[in-house]
């Protein structure tokens, strides 16, 4: 089975933005460096880091190498990396130092280990009505998302939501799709040309009990 890519709004970036649970966004990716700030800890180099936690620093990277942006120094007419909130963990010094590491394998911007989405391009608001409770919860979620992972943020308020039919407007949606393959377009640019306040028109997701209800808790 295909595991898809994990997309996360930039609030949910934003949530993680403490010493032992330290986030970041950057050309598109959002990076754990929870265990960096572990491995540095009490590391004046980690304060950078520490002043961005939770924030996307796609500023302090080229788009086209995917490494960090540079500058040429007026002084030692050397090429250094570009850091504006200064030197931080992994980025070398200046000049050649004895206390500098080189041994620490790869940069933590080039280590897709750490690695945990992608950011996403477009964040909408959707409407989920539980037909059998009549309760309806507003969802902040990706564009980019299928409904099956639409589903997963849902079941935080219906455990057995793999139990319900999902439907728009009457029809049967295809949780492999994402909203908008499934015809429920976002609209906000055209709301906000009109002067029309998107949040007084939240697209409605109806689910419908089934008869097969799933043990939230695995045996």
């Amino acid at each position: 089975m295909t595991t898809l890519e994990r997309y996360f709004t930039p609030a949910e970036v934003s949530s993680h933005n403490f010493e032992d649970d330290l986030w970041v966004s950057f050309l598109g990716n959002v990076y754990d460096l929870s265990d960096i700030v572990r491995e540095f800890r009490g590391n004046p180099l980690l304060q950078p880091l520490m002043t961005v936690a939770g924030t996307d620093i796609s500023h302090w990277f080229d788009e086209e190498t995917q490494d960090l942006r540079t500058f040429i120094d007026p002084v030692t007419g050397l090429r250094l990396p570009f850091t504006p909130q200064g030197r931080f963990v992994h980025v070398p010094p200046p000049c050649p130092s004895t206390h500098w590491a080189t041994d620490f394998g790869l940069p933590w911007w080039r280590n897709t280990d750490l690695r945990v989405g992608k950011l996403s391009t477009k964040v909408r608001l959707l409407k989920v009505t539980n037909i059998l409770s009549m309760q309806s919860q507003i969802l902040e979620v990706c564009n980019e998302e299928t409904l099956r992972q639409i589903e997963e943020r849902y079941k935080c308020f219906n455990s057995h939501s793999e139990s319900y039919t999902w439907k728009h407007l009457g029809k049967v949606l295809d949780m492999d799709e994402t909203l908008e393959q499934n015809g429920i377009e976002e609209l906000s640019e055209e709301f906000y040309t009109l002067s029309i306040d998107e949040h007084e028109f939240v697209p409605e997701i109806q689910v419908y009990f089934k008869d097969d209800l799933t043990d939230p808790v695995s045996s």
